[in-house]
């Protein structure tokens, strides 16, 4: 007998392309017991777009149930070209194995979600809520979502793991906001060595001192990182924190590509060594050709010596990008800050770069929010008869 917990929601209605009709029959079985979906019809081909615009027109579905694993090149021309409709029509993406090119790809084409066989009922259910929210507005009232930041260096030993850290800190006294500060590097789990942050022995989290709430590494995925359960995870914790920081592998590590797309707000971690700065060139045109680009990646430079031979315009010109900030080398300070486990404060020259950084972090997310209220109070209002 199916369950009833989800017989108060309403279904959305849909249009399944799927010419894996295996896979198909698993997602209909699992759809059966959600009742997340009113499957309007049925393709088992993928259509030509003249095919494709008729149906559409003709069913106008909320979400297109599509299937990425038989043909990944021709299942992303379709995402793109659903995905631009008016009114919007979401595309939830459909494989037979978590599948992390596919998921990449089918996201930067405008797809909204992924799932994947044996398509599990919690995760399709946590699907739904997000399609349900985007779809409508009255959904939008509810308490402020969280901000992702990601740090990641552009060569390994950059120094993201300690400007994640004490940005935590620093945003905790800026904004009073709960921060989350997950170590996402299993490698080296540099976060949970500084912080002394040991994996509890049942929570999810552990309370490090001065109020900073920490996913030591190990306990979130890394390395086999799964978008689907990173998704489950910045999904609660947007809800639960005013700020979540994710410290991330080097920059070309997979685990840290996957992740990107998830962020608010995503930095690469530079030295002005010219090593690094190479690697950071190359990681800034990489990140370009994923859709990644200057206006969503944001440069740091770390450890900048206060007689360097490069000047600010040189390791702009070199990196072909804007530095959005720049942290002084005082080792001293932070010596004493990561032995202690404990955050470096305004009073020296590092804590008080780190103080304002995060301040403009906050600034601008409030000025975000603001904007975001303007444009919606001025909005028109749509009336259905």
């Amino acid at each position: 007998m199916p369950s009833g917990r989800n017989s108060d929601v309403r279904q959305l209605t849909a249009l399944m392309i799927a010419p894996d009709r295996e896979m198909a029959r698993q997602f209909e079985e699992s759809a059966t017991a959600t009742r997340g979906f009113q499957i309007l019809a049925d393709l088992k081909a993928y259509p030509p777009q003249q095919t494709l615009d008729i149906r559409l027109r003709q069913l106008q579905p909320e979400v297109v149930l599509l299937d990425l694993a038989t043909d990944l090149d021709q299942a992303a021309a379709l995402v793109r070209s659903v995905s631009v409709t008016n009114p919007a029509i979401h595309v939830i993406g459909l494989h037979t194995h978590n599948d992390s090119a596919a998921i990449v790809r089918s996201l930067r084409q405008g797809a909204s979600e992924f799932l994947y066989a044996p398509f599990d009922a919690a995760i399709q259910e946590q699907a739904l809520a997000r399609i349900r929210r985007l779809i409508d507005p009255r959904a939008q009232a509810r308490p402020e979502a969280g901000t992702v930041a990601v740090f990641a260096s552009a060569k390994p030993g950059s120094g993201a793991s300690t400007l994640a850290a004490q940005t935590a800190f620093a945003l905790r006294r800026t904004s009073s906001s709960r921060v989350l500060l997950a170590d996402l590097d299993p490698m080296s789990g540099t976060v949970t060595f500084y912080l002394k942050a040991a994996a509890p022995g049942s929570g999810g989290v552990v309370s490090v001192r001065h109020g900073i709430d920490v996913f030591p590494a190990g306990m979130a995925p890394g390395d086999s990182l799964d978008i689907t359960r990173l998704r489950e995870l910045l999904g609660r914790a947007r809800q639960e924190y005013g700020w979540i920081l994710l410290d991330l592998p080097a920059i070309f590590h997979r685990a840290t590509l996957l992740a990107l797309p998830e962020a608010d707000l995503a930095f690469l971690v530079t030295t002005a060594e010219l090593p690094s700065l190479h690697l950071a060139r190359k990681a800034i045109n990489l990140l370009g050709q994923l859709g990644c680009g200057k206006d969503r990646v944001r440069v740091l430079v770390n450890r900048v010596a206060r007689r360097s031979g490069l000047a600010a315009s040189d390791v702009q010109k070199i990196l072909g990008a804007t530095v959005d900030h720049s942290f002084p080398n005082d080792y001293s300070s932070l010596d004493r800050a990561l032995a202690e486990g404990e955050p470096l404060g305004a009073g020296c020259e590092l804590g008080s770069e780190i103080e304002e950084f995060a301040g403009g972090l906050v600034e601008a997310a409030a000025a975000g929010r603001r904007n975001q209220a303007a444009e919606s109070a001025l909005a028109p209002v749509e009336v259905r008869v």
